[in-house]
């Protein structure tokens, strides 16, 4: 049994003159995940010059994190936003199953398991 709580930090640069389109994908990117159940936060984040983005997402657990990347929000939306701009750094933090981990692994994502400290989520 996997602990609750899996987060992913998602750095992105957004290639010049494609802000706009990357909005809009972003935009329906979260309106997708807001209806997955599990997806506890979907928060796109961008510098001053928009050009640097950081996503943050959290899952209620290993579970619900599976589902997501199984899900179109991963299958059919992230191919685009990868269109109009570049993955520079992808980390998940927390404990996986061995199929969310194996599929997280080859997207590019560096796994960091639960070591020490607590979270409130609830089973």
């Amino acid at each position: 049994m996997t602990k609750p709580g899996v987060y992913f930090i998602v750095d992105v640069t957004i290639t010049e003159g494609k802000v706009d389109e990357f909005r809009s994908i972003a935009e329906s990117m979260t309106a997708g995940t807001k209806e997955e159940a599990g997806a506890l936060a979907y928060e796109f984040y961008l510098d001053p010059a928009q050009r640097q983005c950081r996503l943050i997402e959290i899952y209620a657990d290993s579970n619900a994190a599976l589902l997501h990347c199984k899900g179109r929000v991963v299958q059919e939306l992230v191919p685009k936003l990868l269109g109009v701009s570049t993955l520079t750094g992808f980390s998940v933090y927390g404990d996986l199953n061995a199929e969310t981990a194996e599929i997280l692994t080859r997207a590019g994502a560096q796994l960091y398991k639960t070591w020490s400290g607590f979270n409130r989520f609830q089973n």
